[in-house]
């Protein structure tokens, strides 16, 4: 791979990603005011095994619940709090076809892409959730199944290190032809349990006409969210396809531009569903406010 694809913006880093650690833990949510529908809380008190609290009975309580030693020690009666179990589980869709490579200003929207997926992915592990992958390319998939804590997420993002390098050599060989990404989609309810997520970063590009039905399909027993990456300087541009010559002297045609200039806002509808919309021109820690108050971290009740 030439010097010019292993520029930063354009080539992804294993050691950027994970020092987005740092950036994930260290932003404040700004007030969520038109956030993506969602946010869990691991500490309810409800049936499970593992005691939350104790407490003086109150009559209704169920007496199965009873504390003998608290009860024998202050002679009063005491009742065990339970707190409810919950496991959450996130799978992070990268879409690294060739239609996210390319970027007029910080990065590439792939690039972006895989930044906003590893800022999630980093919240959710040191809440106490699970992570996986499933990266899209033009030519394969790469699955990483989900795991916790962060050995999980350093699997993660070893995944999208390697289908962007993937994808960005398939890009540089002239591979531009994007596969519909309802087809990408088509078997991402077998990798994770009912009741996870699905966390899509992608510029929506060839969508495919089966795109909105395999959403519903997915948000029956999951939570399909969407993460729309675009580039607001190309949205400025007047509609057309751009030349543009790679480092080996090649030139392609890029479809870029708006067919008329509209504020982005922050969420916007894709087939009917809500999606947070990140700029790849904005900076890290841009993106990583959004995503706090967007994907709000889970919280002791």
């Amino acid at each position: 791979m030439n010097a010019a694809l292993e520029a930063p913006g354009v080539a992804l880093g294993t050691e950027a990603l994970i020092a987005l650690r740092r950036v994930a833990l260290s932003s404040d949510a700004a007030p969520v005011l038109a956030a993506l529908p969602g946010g869990f809380a691991t500490r309810r008190k409800g049936h499970g095994l593992e005691v939350a609290d104790m407490r003086e009975y109150v009559a209704g309580d169920d007496i199965r619940h009873l504390d003998r030693g608290t009860t024998a020690r202050s002679g009063r009666l005491h009742v065990r709090q339970f707190q409810e179990e919950r496991d959450r589980v996130t799978l992070l869709v990268a879409d690294f076809r060739p239609a996210m490579f390319w970027g007029l200003r910080r990065a590439f929207r792939s690039v972006a892409a895989a930044e906003a997926l590893a800022l999630i992915g980093w919240n959710v592990v040191e809440s106490g959730g699970r992570v996986g992958l499933l990266a899209v390319t033009v030519d394969e998939t790469v699955i990483v199944p989900p795991r916790g804590r962060t050995r999980g997420m350093l699997d993660v993002i070893g995944g999208m290190v390697q289908a962007h390098s993937t994808g960005l050599s398939a890009m540089a060989a002239g591979q531009g032809t994007d596969p519909p990404l309802d087809l990408a989609l088509s078997r991402a309810d077998r990798l994770v349990p009912s009741g996870a997520e699905l966390v899509i970063a992608s510029g929506f590009d060839t969508p495919g006409e089966g795109l909105a039905d395999r959403l519903d399909a997915l948000a029956r027993r999951r939570t399909p969210r969407l993460v729309w990456i675009t580039d607001d300087a190309a949205s400025r541009m007047p509609q057309g396809r751009y030349p543009v010559r790679l480092a080996d002297g090649r030139r392609i045609r890029l479809f870029l531009g708006a067919k008329q200039a509209e504020p982005m806002g922050h969420i916007r509808q894709i087939m009917g569903r809500p999606a947070l919309v990140l700029d790849a021109g904005d900076t890290v820690e841009q993106t990583a406010r959004r995503i706090v108050a967007a994907f709000p971290a889970e919280r002791a009740a």
